[in-house]
């Protein structure tokens, strides 16, 4: 075998391999999906074909660790998994938009997903990874006992639902500073895959402060809500309301109604000492008028028993 010889096959070789790897298409997609809870979610994936006139023969959307696959058109056919649909309603073998919509996603379709298209003129396959995420609700906090005294131990505990990937739970007293490390948080993942959490702060007797702020926190770090207990020097409670003042509001009524019943009682009083006077004087008055003397009655005595 000659030089020439060898130099033919391996250009031959070289055009035939060519051929064989040759693309003709590509399967572009948005590699990262961020979805929420309980909405639709849309995984973007667009077929660019060298050739316009492309007929798509093959569409599969399968996801990791699913033996099933999600979506298959075959045959002028689709076959779909409940949730799980071509995002165009009109879709057809003409349409290079082979996005997938979720129509209501849960936690459990956090995860990879591939499309493979095959067409008339090649084929294709690209990746999309899907993050579920969920908002925590706005936390509720609860005292054990149910007032909260400076004079006494006691318990804050706070509770927030429906949040996912796993957040956490900080505490602040009076505005800004931080309390987190006197507080034990758990996680509890629900059936849905949502989670509950719930953070236990204690409060020691001598260094409990006026307020106490709950702040929910999701997995990357930014902040989904908060609430604050506040504490009165007698009582505890939202608001901030105070024992002395509800006493005051007792007493006032009070005073003021007993005030009123010792005046009239003095009016009674002086009346009734008047009125015996005068019933005194007028007896007198009659005992020193005898028969023999009438006309010494002074005057006072005859103004009395007019």
């Amino acid at each position: 075998m000659n030089m020439n010889s060898i130099g033919t096959r391996f250009v031959i070789f070289a055009v035939i391999s060519l051929n064989a790897n040759a693309v003709f298409l590509t399967v572009q997609c948005k590699s990262e999906i961020v979805g929420q809870y309980g909405q639709q979610s849309l995984l973007q994936c667009v077929v660019e074909p060298i050739d316009k006139d492309t007929t798509i023969r093959v569409v599969t959307w399968r996801k990791e660790g699913v033996k099933r696959a999600l979506l298959v058109f075959h045959e002028m056919e689709t076959i779909q998994e409940p949730d799980f649909k071509f995002a165009d309603p009109s879709w057809n073998n003409k349409n290079m938009n082979v996005s997938l919509l979720i129509t209501n996603t849960e936690v459990a379709n956090s995860g990879d997903y591939t499309c493979m298209v095959i067409t008339d003129s090649g084929e294709g396959s690209s990746m999309v990874n899907l993050k579920v995420v969920a908002k925590y609700s706005e936390p509720v906090i609860h005292s054990i006992p149910k007032k909260i005294t400076r004079t006494a131990d006691g318990t804050l505990i706070c509770d927030t639902d429906g949040g996912y990937p796993k957040g956490h739970i900080r505490w602040f007293v009076d505005g800004d500073w931080e309390w987190t490390k006197s507080s034990k948080m758990e996680a509890q993942q629900t059936q849905s895959g949502l989670f509950h959490l719930s953070s236990e702060l204690t409060l020691l007797q001598g260094s409990i402060f006026s307020t106490y702020t709950c702040v929910v926190f999701n997995a990357s770090g930014g902040k989904e809500a908060e609430h604050t207990f506040e504490v009165g020097p007698e009582s505890s409670g939202i608001g901030g309301g105070t024992g002395m003042d509800s006493a005051s509001k007792i007493v006032a009524p009070v005073v003021v109604i007993g005030s009123l019943i010792a005046g009239l009682l003095l009016v009674l009083l002086i009346y009734r000492k008047r009125s015996q006077r005068g019933h005194q004087e007028v007896c007198r008055c009659e005992l020193e008028g005898d028969e023999d003397h009438p006309q010494r009655m002074d005057d006072r005595c005859q103004n009395l028993q007019v």
